[in-house]
């Protein structure tokens, strides 16, 4: 099952593999584009012109084995259980995150912490921003897993210590702390999204390889700031640690249970709200024809897990 999705100017084409799906073509179709949107209304269009979507199916139920590469243009492969639910896809986070990595260029293995953290943090922010994810469970989930990319003993900072919490929440932490200091230096007038628009309109996607602090003097120079290549220098080559129960407080985020409360009158709460909604956008507009079924979707947005 072929299909051709258009998101704003770019073309996605969706490849679906010979298999059985619980749900119908419509609801595959669905799931591709929320994750489209959200990716588009964070970077104000779809990173790349165009894109191939491979969707593979399994047995049982749940979407995984998400992978991201630079070939086709950019190809986003994805496999997705036979018995997946209509729920299951309205609360997936996977494809988003591989969607995010087409935005940012391919760097050294020393760096793949910059690839992974930046899709792990974007991720949730994109879909709040896309109205497919809640406020609350956004920052509920950034207080529960980034503990999980602090420096643990015999840290030697990012560039140099390769486990999976460091890699995808250390790189995730990175972009957080970034965020918050291109709004501390800028007002609240720019954030990370700034920085990283200003990347890719560089031309820094995945089809490119590019050397890391080419891709952060750009970013800093899209948000005239030095914030990226700054932090970049505290955390790339020793332990950095931060003290996450105060910046929550001062965030004006405080855990209830499963959820979260927001505390309005914390010195940060207003970096919260520019973090979490960015500015207003223009609807991102969707096309996508199905065995020669055309389905059009537009939504209002606005712009700006655990793995």
């Amino acid at each position: 099952m072929n299909s051709t999705m258009l998101i704003g100017s770019s073309r996605l084409e969706v490849v679906v593999e010979k298999g059985q799906f619980d749900v119908n073509k419509d609801g595959l179709l669905d799931w591709v584009r929320s994750a489209a949107e959200s990716a588009a209304i964070y970077y104000g269009h779809f990173p790349l012109p165009h894109a191939l979507i491979r969707i593979t199916p399994g047995e049982g139920k749940g979407i995984g084995h998400g992978m991201t590469f630079g070939e086709s243009g950019g190809l986003v492969t994805i496999r997705v259980g036979a018995e997946t639910t209509r729920a299951d896809f309205r609360s997936d986070w996977m494809l988003t995150h591989e969607m995010l990595h087409l935005a940012f260029p391919s760097v050294r293995h020393a760096h793949h912490w910059i690839e992974e953290g930046i899709a792990t943090y974007v991720e949730p922010i994109a879909r709040v921003r896309a109205k497919h994810m809640e406020e609350a469970e956004m920052w509920y989930e950034l207080v529960r897993d980034l503990p999980q990319g602090l420096p643990a003993a015999g840290d030697k900072g990012l560039d140099h210590t390769r486990t999976w919490g460091r890699t995808y929440w250390g790189g995730a932490l990175f972009c957080l702390l970034a965020d918050i200091e291109i709004h501390r230096q800028t007002g609240n007038r720019k954030g990370l999204e700034d920085a990283l628009r200003g990347v890719l309109e560089a031309g820094g996607n995945i089809t490119q390889d590019w050397e890391l602090g080419k891709a952060l003097n750009i970013g800093d120079r899209a948000t005239g700031t030095q914030a990226l290549t700054t932090l970049y220098d505290k955390m790339k080559d020793q332990p950095f640690n931060v003290d996450l129960d105060a910046l929550w407080k001062e965030l004006g985020v405080e855990r209830d249970g499963r959820s979260v409360r927001f505390i309005d009158r914390a010195p940060l709460a207003a970096t919260r709200k520019a973090i979490t909604y960015g500015q207003l956008q223009a609807p991102v507009k969707s096309t996508a024809t199905f065995d020669s079924t055309a389905v059009f979707a537009g939504r209002r947005m606005q712009s700006g897990k655990t793995k």
